[in-house]
């Protein structure tokens, strides 16, 4: 890699451990890819900040960059915590929330934004053709494809180093000869909802690898589903950029079509038991505005059964701006959590043994990471599932 004056100095140690260290991860990054040199970026997000998933020796690391001057050169955003500030907070040890706060409060000195939200671009909108470092795989495969931002699939160290530069290796999907197209998904199917869509992004990331495919026969989806749909493929395979619409004219591509029995059997595979929900989950990746109201209008007159939980979990900023229908939800016996999510808390330790969710990316991990059973449903069978018939 060609390196400018003031980079060599980095990484000779000339700035601070902090920034030599960063530049190390960096320089070996860009070496692995074939960069040949860092370029600017205008935001980091990170996603190594929940304790259940990082521990320890994360505490240890950010303890070490903040004594060796680290401090983040670019905006930069944390991905979701173990806990939300007022109920979760009560259920769980003071020790697992002190190493929590340990390490946001770690960040917070480096000058990284506490977000602790898997959307930040709900918060502040990415511009296109903006270079990012932006790790949280469902933010990344978002940024890319419905914002028309520009950034490759990060690590949690790789973001954390290019906060602390402010810089990043051009390859990848920074490059513009790889961000064309090179898979046509003809979906032969019309998806009726959210849970399709994530059922299709699982389906699709198991053959696609790192491809990136262009779509034909998406019906007018919205922005949330292509965030579901985003999320699957990028939680199924490695798929960091796609295209929903193709267009009329276009240079021939290997093609794979979808059928409603492909979207089926991934829900089908999603699903691990047919037992009642101890846990009914929306909001992985956290909701939109549109999606608290959703789920609001859905509930509104209901009652969560008792014995269940019903979680809907948004960043700080969505639930400020949709107070009226977080007052709906929690009326109704349900919790609007923001700074977490489900699958980075230890919600077996609540007595959760089966989750269901509307998230084919929950659905997909939660049997792994969580250790309990899932199913999946579109919201109208969740809110069924969490609410008694009157």
């Amino acid at each position: 890699m060609h390196l400018s004056r003031e980079e060599e100095k980095m990484l000779d140690g000339e700035r601070g451990w902090a920034k030599q260290v960063s530049m190390k991860i960096l320089v070996r990054l860009g070496e692995l890819f074939g960069a040949t040199r860092l370029i600017p970026i205008r935001s980091a997000h990170l996603s190594g900040v929940s304790y259940k998933h990082m521990g320890d020796a994360s505490i240890d690391f950010l303890t070490a960059l903040v004594a060796g001057g680290g401090k983040a050169q670019i905006l930069s955003t944390l991905n979701p915590s173990s806990f939300d500030p007022t109920y979760l907070t009560k259920r769980y040890s003071g020790e697992l929330q002190e190493k929590q706060s340990r390490i946001i409060n770690l960040y917070k000195q480096m000058g990284i934004n506490p977000t602790l939200t898997c959307t930040p671009y709900y918060l502040r909108k990415p511009k296109q053709r903006q270079h990012l470092a932006w790790a949280e795989s469902s933010a990344v495969i978002y940024a890319n494809s419905v914002l028309g931002a520009w950034t490759n699939r990060e690590g949690s160290p790789s973001a954390l180093a290019a906060a602390i530069v402010g810089k990043t290796p051009n390859y990848g999907i920074h490059q513009a000869a790889n961000r064309q197209p090179n898979v046509l998904v003809n979906v032969e199917t019309s998806l009726r909802n959210e849970t399709e869509y994530g059922a299709l992004g699982i389906n699709l990331g198991k053959i696609l690898k790192d491809k990136v495919p262009l779509f034909k026969g998406l019906q007018n989806p919205s922005d949330d589903d292509l965030k579901q749909l985003g999320a699957g493929m990028a939680s199924s395979g490695m798929t960091a950029l796609f295209y929903p619409n193709a267009p009329s004219k276009r240079e021939k591509l290997e093609t794979i079509s979808v059928e409603a029995r492909d979207i089926e059997e991934a829900t089908s595979s999603l699903c691990t038991t047919d037992q009642a929900p101890d846990l009914v989950f929306i909001g992985c990746p956290h909701c939109s505005i549109n999606e608290v109201r959703r789920v609001a209008n859905a509930l509104e007159g209901k009652k969560v059964r008792k014995g269940a939980e019903f979680w809907v979990c948004v960043s700080g900023h969505v639930k400020v701006r949709a107070q009226n229908s977080v007052d709906i939800i929690e009326h109704a016996g349900g919790h609007v959590l923001c700074d977490t999510c489900a699958l980075v808390s230890w919600i077996k330790d609540l007595g959760v043994h089966t989750l269901m969710t509307n998230s084919a990316k929950t659905a997909f991990y939660a049997p792994t990471l969580n250790e309990v059973e899932a199913r999946i449903a579109p919201l109208k069978t969740c809110i069924e599932a969490a609410c008694p018939t009157l």
